[in-house]
């Protein structure tokens, strides 16, 4: 005797399975930008010379012609690129730390106004 192919109980004629749950979507998180540099103090004003807008102080950190720096007070503050430095009347490029350099300034300074090297 042949055995007789078993037919599908009507219920499940036709239906197709059932589809996936869709998967998340995994979402990609921007990178977070790179907080800008902070300013660094390079030292504290300790005299002015108003006829040749030349401020004196002692160099915590080194600087160098071409930098720019930023000239922080009570009532000061402004921005500049280093144009010119001295040690004792000799103009220099470069100022290492512990040196008591002349700086010359664009505007007026006060004594404690504060220097910043700027990113």
């Amino acid at each position: 005797m042949k055995k007789k192919a078993r037919k599908k109980p009507a219920a499940s004629r036709g239906k197709k399975k059932p589809a996936p749950a869709p998967r998340k979507k995994t979402v990609r998180r921007a990178r977070p930008a790179k907080a800008p540099k902070k300013p660094v103090l390079l030292g504290v004003i300790s005299h002015y010379f108003p006829h040749v807008k030349a401020a004196v102080f002692k160099v915590k950190r080194p600087l160098a012609v071409g930098d720019t720096i930023e000239i922080k007070g009570h009532t000061t503050s402004f921005k500049e690129k280093v144009a010119s430095m001295q040690i004792d009347h000799q103009p220099i490029e470069k100022a290492r730390r512990g040196q008591e350099i002349g700086l010359l300034v664009k505007g007026r300074v006060r004594i404690n106004d504060k220097v910043y090297r700027v990113p």
